[in-house]
């Protein structure tokens, strides 16, 4: 009976493997059979696929930058820092009796004392980029140094002298006497560096070995508070702790950029000053110490797309001219209040920040042309670049906050003795006494007390002249209005 289930179950078996086998076969042959027919993709059969497909690209990333750290790194410098600080002594508080009263009088009350001086300590990174011994670093990082000590990749140690710094830059110059040359960075254009390149982050923080992170670049232009005239490289190659003043180099082996800051609650979030801002710079510190600056005499504010349409632009481009100083390059070359600069020695205009970075690196005395739109129409005209008087900056960007909705607005005229204490000239304006609650003034960030020197382009002297040039618009269109508030004026736009 055992030899009969036993056959029995190898029978099943074997029956099990040939339908298996047989099933196979079919199998098989249906792709022989199908492979006789012209067979379509899913985006040739399915209209939603019709659409033009972006181009596969091949990954550009380096196998190793192993050979690229070895070369550069020796261009990298530690930057030690010592600063002194002054640091004061105060009486401790009276103990009062209890039970911890005996343990805190045991110790003598401290009389107050004069501030001492205190030496503290800090580090940086910088790059070499003359065989003679010139450093380019940040400005924050020797700001207040009483002695700087460079340390070579090679471990030699040299003291420096601070040749220049530029705060609003956040750049400084270094020199070092080596006892013979050292090997300089070559520095790269940082224009052409493009969103997505390769870039490598050197630093030397504690002088003892260099780090190296790599990362691509994340944004172009960054504004992040830092000074007047920020335009940063974002990346997200790591830039650690004491590498502040070191470089940004590009696959090519050039320095692109100077690390220079980090957002400390952010991952992968690092900045770096670009070359570019630098090479002009550079000069002017090793010769005086100091950067001198172009000077245009314009307040400036960027064109918004509500500016745009009380304008009648056809692109939100440009700077728009708040203000002209009296007497300043800007009033000689006929430069008006109301002219949107488009053009600067032959460059496009972006927005105001553009402007003021442009001016500020024109030579003192140059014949500089400058396209403008007034009214529609452009002019060309040539401004002789002045110099930046000292405490002033072409970076005012004193656009409003538009809104939507009517004006509630309250108004009032302006006395002489208000026209004279406000800085008001010729009896023009009238005084904001009030605004109503969510309304388009209100919204528009229209504040009590400021004055309202114009509308819709029309020049006002009293209340009368501003409710009739009101009146005069359309309902449905934009209010434009200049308004000086605190000494500056800005052009504030209400829609409805």
């Amino acid at each position: 009976m055992f030899n009969k289930m036993k056959h029995h179950l190898v029978s099943k078996r074997f029956g099990g493997i040939a339908l298996v086998a047989v099933a196979f076969v079919f199998i098989m042959a249906g792709f022989g059979i199908a492979s006789n027919f012209h067979w379509k993709p899913a985006s040739a059969t399915n209209p939603m696929f019709n659409a033009v497909q972006t181009p596969a690209v091949t990954p550009a990333a380096p196998g190793s930058f192993a050979d690229l750290a070895k070369k550069l790194s020796p261009t990298v410098v530690n930057v030690k820092v010592t600063k002194v600080e002054k640091v004061g002594h105060f009486q401790m508080p009276q103990i009062p009796y209890g039970p911890f009263g005996d343990f805190f009088r045991q110790f003598p009350n401290r009389t107050p004392q004069q501030p001492e001086d205190r030496k503290v300590q800090g580090a940086g990174s910088g790059v070499i980029i003359s065989a003679d011994g010139y450093i380019l670093t940040n400005s924050h990082v020797v700001e207040g140094a009483k002695e700087v000590i460079v340390t070579l990749a090679d471990k030699q140690e040299y003291r420096a002298q601070i040749v220049g710094r530029d705060p609003k830059t956040d750049l400084a110059v270094l020199k070092v006497e080596p006892k013979g040359s050292v090997p300089a960075a070559t520095m790269g254009d940082s224009d052409q560096l493009q969103v997505g390149d390769w870039v490598l982050a050197i630093g030397n923080p504690f002088g003892l070995s260099h780090t190296v992170t790599s990362g691509i670049v994340s944004a172009k232009g960054r504004v992040i508070g830092a000074g007047p005239y920020d335009n940063f490289i974002q990346t997200d190659a790591s830039i650690n702790p004491g590498n502040s003043g070191g470089p940004l180099y590009n696959m090519k082996g050039e320095v692109v950029g100077i690390n220079t800051a980090i957002i400390p609650q952010g991952q992968g979030i690092g900045f770096a000053i670009p070359i570019d801002t630098a090479k002009p710079l550079i000069p002017q510190l090793v010769a005086k110490g100091e950067v001198t600056r172009g000077y245009l005499g314009v307040k400036i504010q960027s064109i918004t797309p509500e500016l745009a349409k009380a304008l009648n632009l056809k692109e939100t481009r440009g700077a728009l001219v708040a203000d002209v100083t009296e007497g300043s390059p800007a009033e000689k070359a006929e430069i008006q209040r109301g002219d949107v600069i488009v053009s600067y020695n032959q460059k496009d205009i972006s927005d105001a920040r553009d402007l003021s970075a442009r001016v500020a690196q024109t030579q003192v005395g140059q014949e500089t042309p400058v396209a403008v739109l007034r009214n529609g129409t452009k002019h060309d005209l040539t401004v002789q670049i002045g110099k930046l008087p000292s405490g002033k900056a072409e970076e005012e960007e004193q656009a409003g906050q538009p809104a939507t909705g009517r004006w509630g607005l309250l108004l009032q005229d302006l006395t002489p003795q208000m026209a004279h204490r406000l800085g008001v000239k010729n009896g023009q304006g009238v005084a904001v006494a009030g605004v109503e609650e969510e309304t388009p003034a209100a919204k528009a960030g229209i504040q009590e007390g400021d004055i309202i020197l114009e509308v819709n382009r029309h020049t006002v002297h009293s209340v009368k002249e501003a409710k009739e040039t009101i009146a005069k618009s359309d309902k449905q269109d934009p209010l434009l209005l200049l308004v000086q508030r605190n000494g500056d004026t800005l052009y504030i736009v209400l829609t409805v």
